[in-house]
């Protein structure tokens, strides 16, 4: 009798022994999905890429075919017909979008990081237009009989 109450004690310790196992196995599945999705949400926050549209006019409606260029790379795009883009590369907070448009002046443009639609309106400049007038002979009317 004495050795069944021995086994019964050993049986008693091994579930205590497993029962322990379980929990410290559970905690430490717990602590790794917490401590990694925390991680996973810093990383992606530093690393936003953000896609970028918009629309640009003047004081009289939308422009068709305003350049429209991230600085610092050859990638860009152009507005059509009803003045409105889709930037063809994500792009991060403080990159710098430049629209240009001959007879507006150039606007730059810094992204931030709720930067989602961009609503553009251009300034018209003042075009000087220099040269000489090309006249050799001074102008005479044909008379007509």
């Amino acid at each position: 009798m004495k050795t069944h109450v021995t086994l019964t004690q050993n049986r008693a310790n091994l579930i205590t022994s497993r029962m322990i196992q379980h929990l410290i196995f559970g905690l430490f599945m717990i602590a790794t999905l917490t401590f990694n999705s925390l991680s996973a949400q810093t990383q992606t926050s530093s690393n936003t890429e953000i896609n970028v549209k918009g629309m640009v006019s003047d004081e009289y409606g939308p422009l068709t075919g305003v350049n429209i260029a991230l600085k610092g790379s050859n990638v860009g795009a152009i507005t059509d017909s009803d003045g409105t883009f889709i930037f063809p590369q994500a792009l991060k907070p403080n990159d710098v979008l430049i629209f240009s448009y001959l007879g507006y002046e150039t606007r730059r443009v810094k992204i931030k990081a709720d930067t989602n639609f961009i609503n553009l309106q251009l300034v018209s400049e003042a075009i000087d237009i220099v040269g000489a007038l090309a006249s050799d002979k001074p102008y005479k009317s044909k008379r007509s009989f």
